[in-house]
């Protein structure tokens, strides 16, 4: 019987043995500990040979238990959290092996709609390596996802695909027609059908070059707790403008403005609303945290404030994010 040849069939054989299930170490792909907040598991991919993997952060939340993948071929690992980002959702894990298969990190810059990607994970913590394939459907996408704990998280610049996502999907590589990981799968939209979410590939990548140059991921801290202005929230709250961070805690009780921080010591205040950030403009749909992140640690950044109707420039020295 002659067999379809296909790039895809291509792809998911050279990609999928580097794909691994991610499951807290008392547990198992048939029946998972009920008491954990992760009912089912997640999932993980190789990006070197002595056993580094890519996966969301949301996959291996609780840091305090320890973690296992599981291969295609039923191996079983006990893995350690080395680092993670909780600004992009990503986690890299490692597990003691070597000649490992891996997967090659594409290029998330040079994505256009249209494109084919496809989806590797471990679905419903029982179908391991389930694939799906379909199109890059979006870019720069804006989404607010709630994780396993019930927190929720802002998460920008994603790869929109309509390769068909489901829970366990978190964490496995989203790869282009080459075989190159161009994102990490993190989250799909309740109630709609072949809309899910990727972190584009090149965060993880930075992740990693931190890891492997200071051996923790570098982030940098402005110190600010802040809700980004809109044509909807102008009207609710009579601001005037309808852009912008509005310098304010969502929580009742937690300061808007972190003693001792950077904002602090820049003079930035609660209710004033962060019009530029490095001669950028923030609005809902660039947001602010995409500009920190291109900053580095110790650059002295220009912001431009609106302080009771007047506006105001003032000068913020980056630092390292603590956690």
């Amino acid at each position: 019987m002659a067999k379809e040849k296909s790039p895809i069939i291509e792809v998911i054989k050279n990609t999928g043995p580097a794909v691994v299930a991610i499951l807290p170490l008392n547990s198992s792909l048939e029946k998972l500990d009920k008491k954990q907040k992760f009912p089912l598991g997640g999932s993980g991919f190789f990006v070197s040979k002595d056993g580094l993997i890519l996966t969301n952060r949301h996959v291996v939340l609780n840091e305090k238990i320890n973690y296992k993948i599981t291969t295609i071929n039923d191996e079983i690992y006990e893995a350690e959290i080395l680092a993670t980002d909780r600004i992009n959702d990503i986690a890299i894990l490692k597990i003691k092996e070597k000649n490992l298969p891996i997967i090659e990190l594409g290029n998330s810059e040079d994505l256009e709609l249209g494109q084919t990607v496809i989806a590797i994970g471990n679905i419903l913590g029982t179908f391991q390596n389930t694939v799906s394939s379909g199109i890059i459907s979006g870019l720069s996408r804006f989404i607010k996802a709630v994780d396993f704990s019930g927190q929720a998280e802002q998460l920008r610049g994603l790869i929109q695909t309509d390769a068909a996502f489901n829970p366990g999907n978190s964490g496995g590589p989203l790869v282009d027609i080459f075989g190159k990981a161009i994102g990490i799968n993190a989250a799909m939209i309740l109630g709609a059908q072949n809309v899910g979410f990727a972190i584009p590939i090149n965060r993880a990548k930075k992740d990693l070059e931190d890891l492997k140059k200071y051996g923790r991921i570098i982030q940098p801290f402005l110190g600010i707790r802040y809700i980004l202005i809109n044509k909807e929230l102008k009207e609710k709250f009579r601001l005037p403008v309808d852009y912008g961070a509005l310098v304010i805690p969502e929580i009742t009780g937690e300061k808007a403005v972190i003693p001792n921080s950077p904002a602090a010591k820049a003079g930035l205040r609660e209710k004033d609303i962060i019009l530029e950030f490095d001669g950028q403009k923030i609005t809902e749909k660039t947001g602010l945290i995409p500009l920190l992140l291109n900053c580095k640690i110790g650059e002295v950044v220009s912001i431009l404030i609106l302080r009771n109707n007047r506006e105001k420039k003032l000068k913020v020295k980056i630092e390292e994010r603590v956690f």
